[in-house]
């Protein structure tokens, strides 16, 4: 039976209906490209667009949307830059405001695949499954909802962790002239994330598909592609793709930063998680950018760069951070790449991201080419935040080794007269080269910073000085083995705390053993070779 009707009901009717009303009325602004080339279109009346606003471009001979980006706000025309399918939009071609800054699919369902700066997939596995959207451009978090950098981001490269330390929320420049080894640094450090609850952003600029192939099996070969995102802008891309990279390499790792596993926002009980952002290379967007810039009648400045270059970076890099608790503790690392020619750090683009980053690891050509691997420069390398990040045991086997090895480098121009030198300095020549040997290390042999301590201590107790050079690396890798299968009790003894006394005594005597063991191995190798050459002579 219905209910009747009176006025008490109707009105009541009326108020739940009225309240229930969600009037809103989308607004679009329409017109037409007046002008398009080299993936930049002008378009004439558009009065209300927004810089950094989303336009939507209706091709007249596909029927298909392109979408672009607003930039220049002119008087009489605004400008824009277009993603995909840019030759499909042509003079006359509809144009309409979105209201809406551009912004990317992100999610979870990213990790393992190769998407394009659109977070498309590129990878031919199909279609990226539940994902939420965020903006490509997003304000830095302020003073107070950051805390300071506290946590170790470990490479497992035993010259970075012991004198150039990252920390979570860090941003360490990683520079050098190109075939230097940049890359594989970065390589090595996403690789040595794995079961460590981090997740990794790889963001390829103008690198050949080639490349980015590579790096993909490589993950994938050492199991590290499962908690890493690809992000690549290839150099067959067009030059707004690759200014929008490493942006939308940023949006992607803050997803995972602002939410915690559940996919809600980070809270004091809802941890969010923790990204490294490896930029390869901010050079090639930097160019891109200028390349973009100038195809839009920007004034050039610099080296022809757009005046605003540096506030580009900066915005970018600044997103990086480690949260407050409140805020979920989450952090984004940031290793930007910049690749130097001939070694000038003092050029425009890498002293501005010099300026911006905190710290820097310069990988030296010199070097490279006399086998030194990680061609770490130690004398112009530097972190200003990680030493803060680093376990006590490793501060305090690590804490002269920087000092010994700038003076080593000093002494080294004097080696070729060591009969005239004296005892004191022949000692320091001679522990500063092995010490030097101690951090050569090969790719995809990353070192625990137990193993690392332990290696060091061994160094600087002088273990290592009677040992010839061409011994050094074979004796480090095999007492890491040693230890790790005797003594991995006493490795985890100084995992989090000092080394104290005691277990130094220990450690000590382990290294004693191990070097005895060693030393009757080499000698037998050695008799086993005189005999064998004997044997050869003879017949």
């Amino acid at each position: 039976m219905s209910e009747a009707i009176n006025a008490e009901n109707i009105e009541e009717v009326l108020r739940r209906r009225l309240f229930d009303l969600s009037a809103t009325v989308d607004t679009q602004e329409v017109s037409q490209v007046a002008e398009v080339g080299d993936g930049i279109a002008h378009v004439f009346g558009l009065k209300s667009a927004m810089a950094g606003e989303l336009l939507e471009f209706t091709s007249s001979v596909t029927g298909r949307t392109v979408y672009g980006l607003a930039q220049n706000l002119d008087r009489d025309e605004v400008g824009a830059v277009l993603f995909g399918e840019v030759d499909s939009i042509k003079e006359g071609d509809a144009c309409r405001t979105t209201g809406r800054v551009m912004d990317i699919p992100v999610g979870r369902g990213m990790l393992g695949r190769v998407v394009n700066p659109l977070g498309q997939p590129i990878d031919g596995k199909g279609s990226i499954g539940q994902t939420s959207r965020r903006p490509i451009e997003f304000k830095a978090p302020g003073v107070i909802e950051r805390t300071p950098v506290c946590e170790p981001v470990q490479t497992g490269l035993l010259a970075v962790d012991s004198m150039i330390p990252i920390g979570r929320g860090q941003r360490e420049l990683i520079i050098g002239d190109r075939k230097t080894g940049k890359t594989a640094i970065a390589v090595d450090a996403i690789i040595n994330q794995r079961g460590k609850g981090m997740i990794c952003v790889y963001v390829a600029v103008g690198q050949k598909a080639s490349t980015v192939a590579a790096i993909r099996e490589t993950l994938a070969a050492h199991n590290a592609l499962d908690y890493t995102v690809i992000v690549s802008a290839t150099a067959a891309d067009s030059a707004p793709l690759q200014y929008i990279a490493p942006m939308a390499g940023a949006a992607i790792g803050e997803y995972f930063m602002y939410n915690g596993e559940d996919g809600q926002p980070a809270s004091a009980t809802n941890p969010g998680g923790h990204v490294l952002v490896v930029y390869d290379d901010l050079s090639k967007q930097a160019v891109a950018y200028r390349q973009m810039s100038l195809t839009l009648r920007r004034p050039p400045g610099r080296e022809a760069y757009p005046g605003d270059i540096f506030y580009l970076h900066s915005r970018l890099l600044e997103r990086a951070c480690k949260l407050s608790e409140a805020n979920g503790g989450g952090s984004l690392t940031a290793l930007p790449i910049i690749e130097t020619q001939d070694g000038d750090v003092s050029a425009y683009i890498p002293t501005n991201v010099i300026s911006i980053t905190d710290g820097q690891i310069y990988l030296q050509s010199e070097l490279f080419h006399q086998g030194q691997r990680p061609a770490v420069d130690v004398g112009i390398s530097v972190s200003r935040v990680g030493g803060s990040a680093q376990t006590k045991a490793m501060k305090q086997q690590a804490g002269n080794l920087r000092l010994d090895l700038a003076s080593y480098r000093e002494l080294a121009g004097f080696m070729q007269f060591g009969s005239d030198l004296d005892a004191a300095t022949q000692k320091q020549l001679t522990h500063g080269a092995r010490m030097t040997e101690l951090l050569k290390q090969d790719r995809y042999k990353a070192l625990d910073v137990v193993e690392q301590v332990a290696v060091l201590f061994a160094g600087n107790e002088g273990y290592l000085d009677d040992m010839e050079l061409a011994d050094i690396v074979p004796f480090r890798d095999g007492l890491v083995d040693y230890l790790k299968g005797a003594h991995r009790k006493l490795l985890e003894e100084f995992r989090t705390a000092k080394m104290s006394d005691e277990v130094a005594q220990q450690l000590g005597t382990a290294i004693r053993d191990y070097k005895s063991q060693f030393l009757a191995s080499r000698e037998v190798q050695a008799s086993g070779a005189s005999a064998s050459d004997e044997e050869a002579g003879e017949n």
